[in-house]
């Protein structure tokens, strides 16, 4: 191969990797941000309290700022519900106009706020290593042009998930729409894989890794599958765990799990089937695959993710929802996603290495 176009796919790689690792750390902060009930620590966006640098005491804000802060939510909700009602879901739009929690207002909290702000710190350091993806991607456009047009999109897939953390905060925290920025960070997380999976295998050629890939990509489909169902299942778990919170004021956290309902018994059960899911397939990995291959590695790596998720779901469960284990928790289950993705990527080279071998056989 080309040397500059090796040097452009390896530089490609590596900022690739480390956004996503960015994103995992992202994912993390969210986390940390619900945990500590910090959502609306800022109460506007792209800004906080009206400031690039967030005031660090409430004497620097004016005495109505809550009454100023809540009428500038209120306006941009309207113009969201306008939008909605304008695309179709007159349901949604319904719901929002008339969900008075909305309309609360929380007193400032300087802890609250920075966590809030860091977060937004964050996101906005991602969104730069996302513009760098695409412009390191440009190199690779007479390459291999997937790579640029994804990169391109997952560039406006991150403007859009912007403007959704703006109609998080507008709307206080309305529960669907934290579940829609989750799933979209994930969606970010699997085009940023993706890509650099594709960019990796332009420079390394895909080598026999197991003899039965299409039986094996069936089991994972179906534990992929059943695991997006779970993240859905746990960040609904996840909203009524902050109801609940709200209304002990974040104490007596051994009561929060008596008071939630179905979802969280279907939740816990669904992890079972999750684990025997995997299980399988990790049984038929050892079984039909060789050692120490990436697709071997990989599925220790996702098994062991899963091992962990599941004594993190029961130590939250048992020991009264420890702060420090919900975040944790959101992240063990993001990573099992993106283990997922790539194995998947692997097993479908794999099922084409096979094909070819097949054709030049005969």
């Amino acid at each position: 191969m080309n040397p500059q176009i090796l040097k452009s796919i390896n530089s490609f790689r590596s900022i690739a990797l480390i956004t996503v690792i960015a994103v995992y750390f992202l994912i993390l902060v969210g986390g940390i941000v619900r945990s500590t009930g910090s959502g609306m620590g800022c109460p506007d966006w792209p800004k906080c309290f009206g400031s690039l640098v967030p005031p660090t005491s409430v004497d620097q804000l004016p005495n109505d700022y809550q009454d100023i802060y809540l009428a500038k939510r209120v306006k941009k909700n309207e113009k969201f519900v306008a939008q909605l009602d304008a695309l179709g879901f007159h349901q949604k739009a319904d719901e929002i106009r008339n969900d008075k929690t909305i309309l609360i207002e929380e007193e400032f909290n300087p802890v609250k706020t920075w966590i809030e702000y860091l977060n937004r710190l964050v996101g906005a350091v991602i969104g730069l290593l996302v513009l760098f993806t695409v412009y390191r991607s440009l190199a690779l456009w007479k390459t291999d042009k997937t790579i640029t047009l994804i990169s391109v999109f997952n560039l406006f897939l991150v403007l859009f998930q912007a403007w959704i953390g703006s109609i998080v905060v507008s709307t206080n925290l309305l529960p669907w729409m934290i579940t829609l920025h989750m799933v979209l960070a994930l969606v970010i997380v699997c085009l940023l894989l993706y890509t650099y999976y594709r960019s990796y295998r332009l420079a390394v050629r895909t080598g026999y890794a197991t003899e039965m890939p299409k039986r094996l990509f069936y089991i994972l489909t179906v534990g992929f599958i059943l695991m997006l169902v779970q993240v859905v299942f746990g960040t609904q778990v996840r909203e009524e765990i902050d109801k609940v919170a709200f209304e002990y004021g974040y104490l007596l956290r051994n009561e929060w799990i008596d008071q939630l309902g179905l979802t969280f018994y279907i939740h816990r059960s669904f992890s079972l089937l999750l684990l025997g899911i995997h299980l399988l397939f990790i049984y038929k990995v050892y079984k039909y695959s060789m050692r120490n291959t990436m697709l071997y590695n990989w599925s220790l790596i996702l098994i062991g993710f899963i091992g962990l998720e599941i004594v993190s779901g029961v130590a939250m469960a048992y020991f009264g929802i420890p702060a420090f284990l919900q975040p944790v928790h959101l992240l063990f289950g993001s990573l099992i996603i993106g283990v997922q993705f790539v194995l998947l990527l692997q097993l479908k080279d794999q099922q084409k290495l096979q094909l070819e071998k097949v054709h030049e056989n005969n």
